[in-house]
């Protein structure tokens, strides 16, 4: 039996008979309401006529947020690139600034600096949680950086360094702390790309609330869901009175006036997206066991081959398993990523639709020519990985 089919024999003893329907692909990461009040919810906003930007539902969605987060404040938007958008705003990221973060992201990390005129400037992550490297990046700016009058400034472009914006890959806790206090030596604000970590914690706190603001996502493939959708989680009142102002087109409260006090956006999540959320929270905990469960199943599955292991949760930390990821262990990059060629290749025929990471940042044309540091670990890593169908459903005792 060759390698490639030795792993999928492995993947299959995990999902392949989960489907409950033959023939059927399974997904990587698929919406779910079984076993919630979805229906119920989104009916009451039919019924009622509340189905845009104010009601009810949005109100207890972002009050489930903060009870689920421990967060002082969440603030519901559209989507998550919408919410690193305003996240970076709100900090004081603006045009020609550079924002530091990783280049192992999906693309709206950068996306989100570009919509604010900024210019991404990437920093590598560290193999263990594939998020950003706190000695990288204390090593990086000390090469590049320099403290003048008005900030920190990049001494090659001139451009003023504005952020710091690590990520919380596939839901593994990134170094957060460590990140922080290198950004908090170069008086640099943090902002945290928590979009796939709804339910991750490290050393006792939420990801997102390490820095000023983090943001989620509610895309349809993420834990939970509102079909589209984001957050701003945050601990500072007045961060999150501005996010709320800015977020609805910053138009000042009266009963028919139409008074607009600054450039604001059209970001509030509408009642009928934060009905889905809603229902959906309330099964957090019943999903988180389940994630927890299925990637337990995998680690069995796979402990006796050699040549792959799974991305870990980080010690000290509790991660929500959003993409249970495997990782190829040769020590020659090209024969890992044809390696994993062959794992996608045999899984895609067999219905197992299986993803490698996203490309690297750097290597989309639009931010080729970015600032950045030494991406060894990045570029080393990115063709190793490959991410495994991890919905909740697939846990045998889903239903229970």
């Amino acid at each position: 039996m060759s390698q490639a089919q030795a792993i999928l024999r492995a993947l299959q003893q995990v999902c392949g008979s989960s489907t409950g329907t033959p023939g059927q692909p399974i997904a990587l990461h698929e919406p779910d309401f079984s076993g919630t009040q979805a229906w119920a919810y989104v009916r009451d906003c039919l019924d009622s006529g509340w189905v845009s930007t104010a009601g009810q539902w949005v109100t207890r969605f972002e009050q489930e947020l903060c009870a689920r987060t421990g967060a002082e404040h969440a603030v519901a938007v559209t989507n998550g690139t919408v919410a690193l958008r305003l996240a970076l705003h709100l900090v004081g990221v603006s045009a020609d600034d550079e924002v530091l973060l990783p280049p192992l992201s999906f693309v709206a990390t950068a996306n989100a600096v570009a919509h604010l005129g900024a210019i991404p400037h990437f920093v590598d992550v560290e193999a263990g949680s594939l998020g950003m490297d706190p000695p990288a990046l204390a090593a990086h700016l000390e090469a590049v950086a320099e403290r003048r009058e008005g900030g920190v400034f990049n001494r090659s472009t001139g451009r003023r360094l504005a952020a710091v914006l690590p990520v919380h890959v596939f839901g593994h806790p990134s170094r957060i702390q460590e990140v922080r206090a290198v950004a908090d030596a170069w008086g640099l604000p943090l902002v945290e790309d928590a979009a796939e970590a709804l339910g991750s914690w490290s050393d006792g706190n939420h990801c997102g609330l390490v820095g000023a603001v983090g943001t989620l996502s509610f895309n349809g493939n993420k834990l939970i869901t509102t079909g589209g959708g984001g957050a701003l989680l945050t601990q500072s009142t007045e961060l999150a009175k501005r996010a709320r102002h800015l977020s609805t087109t910053a138009k000042l409260p009266h009963s028919w006036a139409f008074e607009h006090d600054a450039v604001g956006w059209n970001d509030r999540m509408p009642n009928l997206n934060a009905a889905l959320g809603v229902a959906q929270l309330e099964d957090l905990d019943r999903r988180l066991v389940a994630k927890r469960r299925l990637a337990e199943r995998y680690a069995t599955a796979l402990e006796n081959l050699t040549s792959v292991e799974l991305v870990a949760e980080p010690e000290g930390c509790r991660s929500n398993h959003w993409l249970v990821t495997l990782r190829f262990l040769a020590d020659d990059p090209a024969e890992a990523e044809a390696q994993r060629l062959q794992v996608l290749e045999a899984a895609h025929a067999d219905g197992l639709l299986l993803r490698p990471v996203w490309r690297l940042l750097h290597q989309l044309p639009m931010y080729v020519d970015a600032p950045r540091g030494e991406l060894v670990v990045a570029e080393g890593q990115a063709c190793r990985l490959l991410n495994l169908p991890s919905s909740p459903q697939l846990d045998e005792g889903w239903s229970s």
